[in-house]
């Protein structure tokens, strides 16, 4: 007899209202993957963030909607694999947390539990702290009989790169015209000289969609999202935008595979004004692969495979 079976895709979450912003951000800054110190002193930099942030996020997200965009793109997409088989999604740092879904699936009594990360790359500051936030959630509940599948990184699997692909060429039908320009979230740059291997393998999956999509004017790799005073990844986007004075410029999210408040405000929005004042001529922001019917297909077979 074949086991009850559920897949959990796995995300930092997002805003579910303007109130819970001050929640993203505090538990975010608390996750020890994030902030490598003690206890104590990770609670009172979680805490400075969200005094000095909170309100300043809260007013970016109004800008969009009342709810961060991830929240509505998991629905979606969750809607469309459930036709599959059983799915459902755990946030990091926001509802629904971990101990919510895990004792939905076991009074349901789900015997294997596939973890399908949303991101499409490793890193200890994503996939190992959704992990462990399952494995640690597991074994409060004492829920020992559980049988555990994770879903490795896909960022160079021919299927996702070829979603990516056909986004792009499909909102772009003129590339030798235009800048492409992979834009990564950034991480401080001692989570990368530790061993993280986010970096190497963003530079892995950007080389491969250049060969990809040759016929771009060029393609470049930079980084968004920067918070605070330490040395974060290079080049900003900041600075590569500022390359092109009077051309086309299209941004794809690389990072990312559901559109969030960094995609939707703050490339969309923010990033927009900046390419204004620098001069560009044309901006373009492709969406990311959210509830498509290419992304659905490929996270069914992922599933299945494991």
């Amino acid at each position: 007899m074949s086991k009850r079976k559920a897949t959990i895709l796995l995300n930092m979450g997002g805003a579910n209202n303007p109130n819970e912003v001050a929640v993203f951000l505090k538990n975010m800054f608390n996750d020890p993957y994030i902030i490598k110190a003690p206890k104590l002193i990770r609670k009172m930099i979680a805490n400075l963030i969200v005094w000095r942030r909170a309100e300043y996020s809260k007013n970016n997200l109004l800008q969009i909607g009342d709810k961060s965009p991830i929240v509505t793109n998991t629905k979606k997409l969750l809607k469309k694999l459930n036709r599959a088989g059983r799915f459902e999604a755990i946030m990091r740092y926001t509802p629904p947390f971990a101990n919510e879904i895990l004792e939905k699936l076991r009074k349901d009594k789900i015997e294997h539990l596939t973890l399908l990360p949303m991101y499409p790359q490793y890193s200890t500051t994503t996939t190992l702290s959704s992990f462990k936030d399952v494995f640690d959630t597991l074994e409060k509940m004492n829920w020992s009989e559980i049988s555990l599948t994770t879903i490795k990184p896909y960022y160079l699997d021919n299927r996702y790169l070829r979603i990516i692909t056909n986004s792009i060429n499909n909102v772009i039908p003129d590339p030798e015209n235009w800048n492409l320009i992979f834009s990564a979230h950034s991480l401080p740059q001692k989570i990368i000289d530790s061993g993280d291997p986010y970096l190497s393998q963003i530079e892995s999956q950007v080389s491969t969609l250049k060969n990809m999509l040759n016929k771009f004017k060029s393609v470049h790799l930079a980084f968004q999202s920067k918070i605070g005073p330490l040395k974060w990844l290079e080049p900003s986007l900041n600075s590569k935008l500022s390359e092109f004075q009077n051309e086309k410029v299209v941004i794809y999210p690389i990072s990312f595979t559901l559109d969030n408040l960094e995609t939707d405000f703050e490339l969309s929005i923010e990033y927009r004004h900046i390419a204004k004042e620098l001069g560009i001529n044309e901006y373009v922001v492709i969406k990311t692969p959210n509830d498509s019917e290419d992304f659905v297909k490929f996270l069914i077979e992922l599933s299945n495979e494991n």
